[in-house]
């Protein structure tokens, strides 16, 4: 893929992903940014006062920074990034694939599974024929917004786009790694979730770093097992999209998986709340169980996750949790 003299970059979705890296790329002049949004409030806002209240009220975004809800800006886009909810992301492609041209690169920056246990990555070649990459990294948005130095994994099964991706973000506060193992890089961006609502748990109950260290240790290793055996390379788990995505959720409070995991080692959480509340962790945890059921892994091989599908599928004493996933 060439680099035009201005490349047209679309963002489906006008959230804090889609504000704050459609911020850092439309600071390029050469770089015509859009974010397509069904919400004619933020539209209005980001053209008149350059601002997203509804996520950042109190910054000034770059007067470059474009919003429209006119779906046929997709026709023109060089490269479209998928800022949409993971749940969301296949069937808006269904509906509107007609406006995607087939030449565009598609980028998937959702981090969960597509149709049911399916990686978005498949479920979008189902759709439209597009070069697909996925963008996954330790990126809070409000870090990004403020320019802080953040890092992506870029993955694609074709690897010609990567130089693409290099020029796009060159002179930026983005740093990247490469990686054309898209199922590998997929699976992590899942599987930290669901250790980083461990974590919580640990550190609900236990203000130890040797202790938090340990089970730190043993989420890393499970995880690289589970990316290994659901198809992806053992290596992935040092790319950014890997430990660092991780680290991040784990151990910061912004994170609303550890979150998760700190209201329910605190016995906070109740089986009604978890009922209303779609969190990425809780979802995952049941369909990776279900997965490994299927194909008939012993549980011994993934006891942190097994102890964690127990806490949201069977009456459990959370005190106990900790012992429990010490005892392999």
């Amino acid at each position: 893929m060439k680099l035009k003299n201005q490349i047209s970059v679309t963002f489906i979705g006008s959230g804090a992903i889609a504000t704050s890296l459609g911020n850092i790329l439309a600071s390029d002049e050469d770089n015509k940014v859009c974010l397509l949004s069904i919400e004619q409030d933020v539209i209005e806002a980001v053209n008149i006062h350059h601002v997203n209240s509804s996520y950042f009220p109190n910054f000034q975004l770059h007067p470059l920074l474009k919003a429209s809800n006119d779906k046929n800006l997709l026709k023109e886009a060089d490269i479209i990034f998928l800022a949409l909810p993971s749940v969301a992301v296949v069937e808006y492609l269904k509906t509107n694939r007609d406006f995607i041209n087939a030449d565009t690169l598609i980028v998937n920056l959702a981090k969960g599974f597509g149709n049911e246990s399916q990686l978005i990555p498949d479920a979008i070649k189902s759709v439209i024929p597009n070069t697909v990459a996925a963008m996954k990294g330790p990126s809070f948005a409000r870090e990004i917004i403020n320019r802080q130095p953040t890092a992506f994994t870029i993955a694609s099964e074709d690897d010609r786009c990567f130089p693409f991706f290099r020029e796009l973000f060159d002179h930026t506060s983005i740093y990247l790694d490469f990686s054309t193992d898209v199922k590998g890089v997929e699976y992590a961006s899942i599987l930290k979730n669901i250790y980083a609502i461990i974590i919580g748990i640990v550190d609900a109950n236990f203000d130890s770093p040797n202790l938090r260290s340990l089970v730190l240790s043993k989420s890393i290793n499970e995880m690289r097992s589970l990316i290994k055996h659901f198809g992806g390379r053992e290596e992935t788990i040092f790319n950014y999209c890997g430990f660092g995505d991780f680290s991040l959720t784990a151990l910061n409070d912004l994170s609303r998986n550890r979150t998760l995991g700190l209201l329910i080692g605190k016995g906070f959480f109740t089986q009604g709340i978890s009922d209303k509340v779609v969190l990425e962790g809780r979802i995952a945890v049941n369909v990776f169980y279900q997965l490994l059921s299927e194909c008939c892994q012993p549980e011994k091989n993934y006891p942190l996750m097994t102890e964690l599908y127990k806490v949201f599928n069977q009456p459990y004493d959370i005190k106990k949790f900790v012992g429990n996933i010490l005892q392999e």
